[in-house]
């Protein structure tokens, strides 16, 4: 008997091989898939908590309570310093005053 093409014989070392290549190869797209997922699961958490902090942070600055704080502290620290800009910043003495110019009649 004579054969052209492929044998349909397949031996059983040839079989090992290519079922413990398979299985590697099916081991590597698991464990790829696992830290696909885990890396999925821990962005999905970053995006999350940055929304919530942003929500959280614009609700709190535009609240009357921080608005209330803030002029509090700005007005606390100029009140200090206006006395020292205002002795520094006003003469003691003026000169003379300019004279009134007259309005031309028309």
């Amino acid at each position: 008997m004579t054969r052209n093409g492929a044998s349909p014989i397949i031996r059983k070392s040839t079989i090992s091989v290519i079922g413990t290549l398979a299985l590697i190869s099916a081991s590597r797209i698991m464990s790829f898939s696992k830290v696909a997922n885990f890396l999925s699961i821990i962005s999905f958490l970053m995006v999350t908590s940055m929304t919530a902090t942003g929500v959280i942070g614009y609700r709190y600055v535009t609240s009357e309570n921080f608005k209330a704080k803030v002029m509090n502290e700005i007005l606390g620290n100029v009140q200090g310093l206006m006395p020292d800009i205002l002795d520094n910043a006003l003469p003691d003495v003026t000169g003379p005053t300019i004279p009134k110019f007259k309005q031309p009649k028309i």
